[in-house]
């Protein structure tokens, strides 16, 4: 079974791309982050005429997550179990970011999630990624007690140590890479969860996003910031793990390429 994560960057934007990426991989499930749609106006349909079924949580414009699930493999589908983590977004009255989706498929519970940036930091938006995380590691030990396989997918925005990213130097001052930001994510790390491309990279120089800007993709220049974490139930099952580094050079591709895990079983 193949479970992946891509940052899409704008499904409407995107689609071509993500329907190849679908039709010429075939991940089993599928979490996707930065849909930037509402609910009622993603564009399901099309990925269901591929065989995916399809659970959103959108909001207009911006963030926005989603999971598909391949019904060739998984007749019955996911089934929603939450959606969001009751924190409320960095501005007053806005109300919570569309950011985490939960789901139960194949026996396993997979939430997809796309962490908040934090920049500019220092500043409220800095404070609220602390929070978020801090938010996300208490629902992930909520999980972890539930004893069942499980799979946290998505775009962390941390780059979790200096061979995560092609120069340590140029990235020092952005909240990615911040002390704070960094030990959050080894605390989920120290809970127990595995971090499977690491795992399998363990020297790292993996690279799952490269900017637009500056010629990023031309001259390699990116870093590593989407994480697929497991429960040790799948961290024992897991076999390989992979970047398609491929999608990110193709024409009008998102700034991220798919990252994908293989589990036995």
């Amino acid at each position: 079974m193949k479970i992946a994560t891509y940052n899409i960057n704008g499904i409407k934007a995107r689609l071509p791309r993500l329907k190849e990426w679908l039709e010429e991989t075939r991940p089993t499930v599928a979490c996707l982050q930065e849909i930037k749609s509402q609910d009622d106006g993603f564009p399901g349909d099309e990925l269901e005429a591929l065989g995916y079924q399809v659970i959103t949580h959108g909001q207009k414009a911006f963030n926005g997550v989603a999971i598909l699930t391949d019904t060739k493999v998984v007749p019955e589908g996911a089934k929603e179990v939450q959606r969001g983590l009751g924190i409320e977004g960095p501005k007053d009255g806005e109300g919570e970011q569309a950011r985490y989706l939960e789901v139960d498929v194949a026996g396993m519970r997979i939430a997809c999630i796309y962490l908040p940036n934090g920049n500019p930091h220092p500043g409220p938006k800095f404070d609220y990624k602390l929070a978020w995380m801090a938010r996300l590691r208490q629902r992930m030990a909520a999980i972890w007690s539930e004893e069942i396989p499980a799979a946290i997918l998505g775009d962390y925005n941390v780059i979790p140590e200096d061979n995560d990213v092609w120069a340590a130097k140029a990235m020092a001052s952005d909240a990615l890479m911040q002390p704070e930001s960094r030990a959050a994510y080894a605390r989920l790390l120290g809970d127990g969860w595995t971090d499977a491309v690491r795992t399998l990279n363990p020297r790292g120089g993996v690279w799952t996003y490269w900017d637009y800007q500056a010629a990023a993709w031309q001259r390699d220049h990116g870093f590593r910031i989407d994480h697929i974490l497991l429960s040790p139930e799948l961290a024992d099952r897991l076999t390989a793990v992979g970047v398609d580094k491929e999608h990110r050079g193709r024409e009008k591709a998102s700034d991220h390429a798919p990252v994908w895990a293989l589990l036995k079983g």
